[in-house]
Order: structure tokens, then C-alpha cells, then sequence
């Protein structure tokens, strides 16, 4: 007989899941954080060129609107609404959904923890991040160090190219005997192969490291600070070789944001993928006054996966999408 109907995790990981969200909720209570829950069906879809969205069709009444609706990817849109609104800190912990993505550390629903502090930078809400993980793995008796580095002083100190200055074929030389297919992959491809092919399986496991001021040309929702070399004012935190965070210093220019937009819907169309609708109702939240401030999100699966020292997504999931 099957035993498909059986949980993909064990009860002590799921009492452990239990444990963490109520940590997350303490965590920010303290701080007078609001919890909000927004939409996970959308009008709008999310443009980035590297995720897939799921979408369906209502079949009621629209008084005239689309019937296509995009399950969202992230709350991020709907949380900024509210920040434009004047509702203050805020964060949401709930399911988000990308299409293609399922295997051993990916499974297409998920859960995202994502927070904004207002007034902040994305320097400042590393410390914050690394807060809230520190006390997630005093939960299984844990601790770690923090290591804080610049992007391009990751790419220089520990592989010996520079991310803004190398050649393209020096990058991939930097692979070594890591072979990738090259046909349709940018810079930006090759520096994210180096850093999940080369980087990051060295990292310490008992250690935090935040990595800071990404490529401009990866600024996604990021400020770009001008320099010598213009930087993205965002993070992303590695606890050993997991990605756990990224975090940005919000772009609050709905001009710019809608060129980004625009660019990425040019790339999809040139690759042949669907285009989902731009987020007009963020443009014009962003359009009324969007408040200086910073936001991360952070995926609370693969921070049970880093709490319980496993690299399989089904083992802190009641039921994995084999199983769902």
C-alpha cells in the first residue's frame, strides 16, 4: 500500500516550525512591527525575468477587469502600498508561489517572511536580519559569527576577478572546470554561476555572512548609489553555503521603477516568455510618496532547513508538491 499520504516532514520538524513562527511573531512585536496579511491574487504579476509566476482565471463577476490573476511571488507590492498608505513598519509571514521551481531545496509554494523599517538603510537592517536568525537557531541551541563583505570584494579577495572591471571570458575562466553551456548567458548569469558555483559551497557553515552594494545592473527594487562604480544598495544573507535574505534599500522614484519594469518585460519578450501586467497600483503608491526606508525577505523554509542541518525542502514541509 502507498504511503504518498503520509507528511513529507517529521512532527518534531513541524512543532520546531510551530516554535519558529511564534519567535518571528515575538520578535517583532517587540519591536512594534505591525503583521498584515495582503493578497495573494493580483492583477499585477512580478516582471523579473528569473521567476516564473503561476496565474489562473476567476471565472466571477470582474465588473469588466481581467480575469487573469497572478499568484504573487512575493508580498512586497501590496506592503509598499501600505507603506505609501502611512500604516509604518510592517511585515507579512505567509505562502508565496513561483512556477518551475521544484526539487530537492525548491518547492513552487513557499513560505517568505518579509519586513520594512522605515527610516532605514540596508547596512542597518542587516543587523536586524541577523537578529532574528541568531534567535531562530537558539531554538536548536545554535550560534554564529557575522561577516560582513562588499559584493565586489567577495569576487576580488576570493576568486581574484573584479565584477565590475573583468572580461567576460575571465569570468568564465574563474569557473574553472565547472563547464556551463554560454548561449543566451549575460554578465550578470556568469557572476551568479561563480557565486553559486564557486562562492558559496565554501562558506563556513557556522557562519552568517552578509554580502553588501550588488552590480547596479542587479538592482531589482534597490537604490543605485552613484560612484566610481555605481552600486545597488542591497544585501543578501548566507548562513553557510544557504542564501537566507535579500534585502534592499528601497527605490522610492516611481519613474525609474517603471523603467525597470519596462526592462524586464523587453527581456521576457525576447526570450519568448509571457509578460505579465506591470504593477500600476505600486506606481502610483510610489507616485503619492514613498517613505525612505528598507525591506527584507527572508524564506523560512530554508531557514528550517539551516535549523535542522538538512539540504531537502521536503523535510520541513507537512507535505512537499510530491505529496501535496
Amino acid at each position: 500500500m502507498s504511503s504518498d499520504w503520509q507528511p513529507s516532514a517529521t512532527f518534531d520538524a513541524l512543532r520546531l516550525r510551530a516554535r519558529l513562527n511564534a519567535t518571528v511573531r515575538a520578535f517583532f512585536a517587540a519591536r512594534d512591527v505591525v503583521e498584515v496579511e495582503t493578497p495573494v491574487m493580483s492583477l499585477a504579476g512580478n516582471t523579473d525575468p528569473n521567476i516564473a509566476s503561476f496565474h489562473l482565471e476567476f471565472s466571477g463577476r470582474t465588473d469588466g477587469a481581467p480575469r487573469t490573476r497572478w499568484l504573487r511571488t512575493s508580498p512586497e507590492y501590496p506592503l509598499k502600498r501600505l507603506l505609501a498608505a502611512g500604516l509604518g513598519d510592517c511585515y507579512e509571514l505567509g505562502r508565496v508561489f513561483r512556477d518551475g521551481e521544484a526539487g530537492g531545496r525548491h518547492n513552487p509554494e513557499f513560505t517568505m517572511l518579509e519586513w520594512y523599517r522605515l527610516g532605514w538603510d540596508h547596512q542597518r537592517l542587516i543587523d536586524e536580519t541577523v537578529d532574528l536568525v541568531l534567535a531562530a537557531l537558539a531554538l536548536v541551541g545554535r550560534n554564529a559569527t557575522l561577516s560582513r563583505i562588499g559584493y565586489h570584494e567577495l569576487y576580488r579577495t576570493r576568486l581574484g576577478v573584479d565584477p565590475a572591471t573583468s572580461s567576460d571570458g575571465e569570468l568564465r575562466a574563474a569557473l574553472g572546470e565547472i563547464v556551463i553551456d554560454p548561449t543566451g548567458l549575460t554578465r550578470d548569469d556568469w557572476l551568479d554561476l561563480l557565486m553559486t558555483h564557486r562562492l558559496q559551497p565554501d562558506f563556513p557553515t557556522d557562519q552568517l555572512l552578509a554580502v553588501y552594494d550588488y552590480p547596479a545592473s542587479q538592482c531589482a527594487l534597490a537604490r543605485v548609489r552613484d560612484g566610481e562604480v555605481p552600486v545597488a544598495e542591497r544585501f543578501e544573507l548566507y548562513l553557510g553555503p544557504l542564501e537566507l535574505a535579500n534585502g534592499y534599500h528601497e527605490l522610492a522614484d516611481a519613474r525609474e521603477q517603471g523603467e525597470r519594469f519596462d526592462r524586464d518585460l523587453r527581456l521576457r519578450r525576447q526570450r519568448g516568455d509571457r509578460e505579465p501586467p506591470r504593477d500600476e497600483r505600486l506606481l502610483r503608491a510610489l507616485d503619492a510618496g514613498f517613505p525612505q526606508c528598507a525591506g527584507v525577505a527572508l524564506g523560512m523554509d530554508r531557514l528550517m532547513m539551516a535549523l535542522l542541518g538538512t539540504g531537502r525542502i521536503a523535510d520541513v514541509l507537512a507535505f512537499d508538491f510530491a505529496r501535496a
